[in-house]
């Protein structure tokens, strides 16, 4: 017994997840749907700042150093990803600025509880010696 997910035009949901993240790592891609691409921006920058804030955690980085580095580091990476990867033309997504502030602040959010929680599990007591 078959149990697929299938949407009302009868194409399965696994099918389309798979090429999403096919085209997702696959270089020069061609985006038909601009919400797709926006999307893959948006989880690429979660996981970016996932790792940027167990990164940052554990360096011990402190401050507004810290969120200027993880801003700058996201920026950049998801400027290469557009620019060099997938050489998306940015005025189809309304400009640049469309593309760079999908998941900015999310992303944020999910860096700076990351970075705090890391951060204060291993030096937290420092401060109270």
């Amino acid at each position: 017994m078959s149990t697929k997910n299938k949407t009302s035009d009868g194409v399965s949901k696994g099918k389309v997840t798979e090429s999403l993240w096919t085209r997702a790592f696959t270089a020069d891609t061609e985006w038909s749907d601009k919400e797709e691409f926006l999307d893959v921006i948006y989880w690429m920058r979660q996981i970016i700042g996932i790792i940027l804030g167990l990164c940052w955690g554990l360096i011990p980085l402190k401050g507004f150093i810290g969120f200027l580095l993880f801003v700058l580091v996201n920026t950049i990476v998801v400027y290469f990803y557009i620019n060099n990867y997938q050489k998306i033309d940015e005025d189809e997504y309304d400009g640049v600025w469309e593309i760079y502030k999908e998941g900015l602040l999310t992303a944020s959010a999910g860096f700076l509880v990351t970075w705090i929680i890391i951060y204060t599990g291993l030096y937290g007591n420092e401060s109270l010696l």
